[in-house]
C-alpha cells in the first residue's frame, strides 16, 4: 500500500500496489505552505515511509506530546485551558524522508523534524491548510488508516 498526499488538493490518497484507489481522505497540511527546512513549520516535500506507527489501542482523541499519550482526552474544554497548542490526538503515523540532501539528513530531516500524519481536533477544518507542517486527518480516518496501513509504506508528498 501507498499514500500519495496533494498539498493542492489537500487530500490523501490510499493506494493498493497495482495502483488501484482505495480511499480517499480529506487532511490539512502546512498553513506555512510547503518546504524542508528544520524550524520552517511547513509540509516537506517528496519520497518518505512511515517510520513508526504509535497509539494503537489508545481511545480516539487521546493527547499525546512528544510522541506519548498524556493521559488526557481532547474535548473542547481542554482546549480552551490550553489555547494555541498543536494537538496531536488519536493516532501517529511518524514519516521519514526518503531523499538525502532532500529530506533526509541534515537541517532537511523529516523524522528530526517530527512530521507525522495525525489525528486532530473535531474542530480542525480538513481540506484547507492548517498545521504546523505535520498531515492532519480526522480521528475516524487516521484510526482506520492506522490499522490498513504497514511500517514501510511509501508516502508521496506533492505540491500538485
Amino acid at each position: 500500500m501507498k499514500l500519495f498526499v496533494s498539498v493542492a488538493r489537500q487530500s490523501m490518497s490510499l493506494v493498493d500496489e497495482a495502483g488501484v484507489l482505495i480511499k480517499e481522505y480529506p487532511v490539512s497540511t502546512a498553513t506555512a505552505g510547503v518546504g524542508e527546512i528544520s524550524g520552517s513549520y511547513q509540509t516537506p516535500r517528496g519520497r518518505h515511509i512511515i517510520r513508526a506507527k504509535i497509539g494503537a489501542g489508545q481511545p480516539e482523541n487521546t493527547v499525546f506530546v512528544r510522541r506519548r499519550p498524556t493521559g488526557e482526552l481532547w474535548t473542547p474544554e481542554l482546549a480552551e485551558q490550553h489555547p494555541g497548542r498543536d494537538w496531536i490526538l488519536t493516532r501517529i503515523l511518524w514519516l521519514s524522508g526518503c531523499e538525502p540532501g532532500f529530506n533526509r539528513l541534515g537541517e532537511r530531516d523529516t523524522m528530526r523534524r517530527y512530521v507525522y500524519i495525525h489525528g486532530s481536533p473535531e474542530n480542525a477544518e480538513m481540506g484547507k491548510p492548517g498545521s504546523h507542517g505535520c498531515i492532519r486527518m480526522r480521528n475516524a480516518d487516521i484510526v482506520e488508516l492506522f490499522e490498513r496501513i504497514p511500517c514501510y509504506s511509501e508516502v508521496l508528498i506533492s505540491e500538485d
